[in-house]
């Protein structure tokens, strides 16, 4: 960065001299005032512009061209004085940009002698007596450079012996935007008058409403925000053409349309390395930006981790545990509403980009590809749209009902380096597994169950999930086979006050996209 800086004021400089230089040989070269119009500067037999006469008119035209020069010379001053504010700006921006590039390379090397332990590498197959772990392990780590994009690199340590990663540092200076689906709904004031009043720093979180279907009175909304959000607008409103049979579905194939465009703008025009995606109907937690920041470096380091949602499908009132505002678990389901990718992702998708339906697709397994994300026990978003394409599908039964988090959990003062695949699965199969199997009369009845659990109940096929989640309060829906909030085939939830795994069978290996 600092020398990209040296560069251009370099550069600036010289354009300066250069600029006078030529300035200088012009005024030099110039033909003998009364002589412009003699063989040169006008077409045959247009008029001559200066009417220069030897005789009489002389001193006339010689005191006109002095004032022609003139207005010349004071129009080249004025383009010389704004090159130099230009250069003058850049020079007062030089020594942040050195102070800020010297800071981000002291959060790099904070980071990782705060993280990485090592241990001589002639023991690669020993074993800690104290931790039965191998010492050559796999983790990942971030490092943090010192460009414009504040991009983080990945760095995968398959020869460092015996790694521990203690906690994770990402610098208090990654730009992390907020970006607003926007479309007819004036009640998009709602949602920013939460993000607005809880973001943390307007220059670390931008938010970018993106607007489609031209809707006049929700673009004044918008508007009336001023320089605190980015209004951008869908150029193409028109209509799309589907199949006879999908024309009830015109609002959906519209949506995926300003998805891809809006994040095409996020990635693309604003060159963000992430992102955050909310609609126009969400109302955000307290803690919104701070689980967000917090789990920025998780996404980062973990490539089994494909986003971060906010989103708790089953996170009705009954369901979750409230003492456990912290809690978060991964994920096989794509959440959404509300949720963080970055850029490489988007690479990935954007050339297949479907045509609608696209939350959906990117449940299929050519899209997740086993990936997961990251989802809390209580969510930090609800919806309050019950108009909308789904016509106020699964509002009524199951999304006016989900608990909105209002607890402030300090999540960037914590290790959450225990969601990282390697370090959570060996648990997460443990701790199910090993909690007593149940049958659901039990867990209804309750009078012979002691505590608060973990309880095992176990599914077998398709209609069995649906059967058990319907009497147990849960989804029962299945998306490509993978039931929502389910991890490894588990869905985790609460049931009169216990904790209770409803579980495949012990051994489950893959989804079964028969079962969708």
């Amino acid at each position: 960065m600092v020398r990209k800086k040296d560069s251009l004021i370099l550069c600036s400089a010289f354009l300066f001299v250069a600029w006078n230089a030529l300035l200088l040989l012009y005024l030099l070269g110039r033909p003998p005032i009364g002589h412009l119009g003699d063989g040169g500067g006008h077409e045959p037999g247009e008029t001559e512009e200066w009417g220069f006469i030897r005789g009489k008119g002389s001193r006339n035209n010689l005191a006109g061209e002095v004032i022609r020069l003139a207005q010349e010379v004071e129009i080249q001053l004025e383009t010389q004085k704004q090159l130099l504010k230009q250069i003058e700006s850049h020079r007062a921006a030089w020594p942040k940009q050195k102070d800020f590039g010297k800071r981000e390379i002291a959060i790099t090397k904070h980071a990782i002698s705060k993280t990485v332990h090592l241990s001589p590498k002639s023991s690669k197959k020993n074993v800690d007596s104290k931790n039965p772990t191998p010492k050559h392990t796999h983790q990942y780590f971030t490092s943090v450079t010192p460009d414009s994009k504040r991009q983080s690199n990945l760095i995968k340590t398959d020869e460092i012996d015996n790694i521990k990663i203690s906690n994770f540092v990402s610098s208090p200076d990654v730009i992390i935007p907020i970006l607003v689906i926007a479309c007819d709904r004036v009640t998009v004031k709602r949602s920013l008058d939460r993000l607005i009043q809880y973001r943390p720093s307007q220059e670390h979180y931008p938010i970018i409403v993106s607007q489609d279907c031209g809707h006049a009175e929700t673009a004044g909304v918008i508007g009336s925000y001023g320089n605190q959000v980015t209004h951008i607008k869908q150029p193409d409103l028109s209509d799309i053409r589907v199949r006879p049979e999908h024309r009830k579905f015109q609002g959906y194939y519209k949506i995926a349309r300003h998805y891809r465009w809006a994040l095409n703008q996020i990635f693309k025009t604003f060159s963000q390395s992430t992102v955050i995606i909310v609609e126009d109907d969400l109302e955000v937690a307290p803690d919104f930006f701070e689980y967000f920041h917090a789990m920025y470096i998780i996404l980062q380091s973990d490539p089994t981790l494909w986003c971060v949602s906010a989103w708790n499908d089953n996170g009705r009132e009954a369901l979750v545990d409230p003492s456990k505002a912290g809690l978060l678990h991964r994920t096989d389901f794509f959440p959404g509403l509300g949720w963080m990718l970055l850029k490489e992702l988007w690479d990935e998708l954007e050339p297949k980009w479907p045509s609608a339906f696209w939350d959906d697709w990117m449940r299929l397994p050519e899209q997740r590809k086993d990936r997961s994300c990251i989802r809390p026990e209580i969510s930090r978003t609800i919806t309050f749209g019950r108009k909308g394409v789904s016509l106020g599908q699964f509002f009524d039964q199951y999304l006016r009902y989900i608990r909105l988090n209002t607890e402030f959990v300090p999540f960037t003062k914590q290790d959450f380096s225990h969601l990282l695949k390697e370090s959570y699965d060996g648990k997460f199969i443990k701790e199910v597994y090993n909690a007593p199997l149940v049958k659901i009369e039990e867990l209804q009845q309750g009078g012979g169950l002691r505590g608060t659990g973990p309880y095992r109940v176990k599914y077998s096929s398709r209609d069995s999930f649906k059967v058990l989640a319907r009497n147990l309060g849960v989804m029962d829906d299945l998306k490509s086979g993978v039931p929502r909030t389910g991890y490894r085939g588990v869905v985790s939830f609460l049931h009169r006050g216990r904790r209770v795994f409803l579980a495949p069978p012990e051994g489950w290996t893959q989804y079964d996209v028969s079962w969708s």
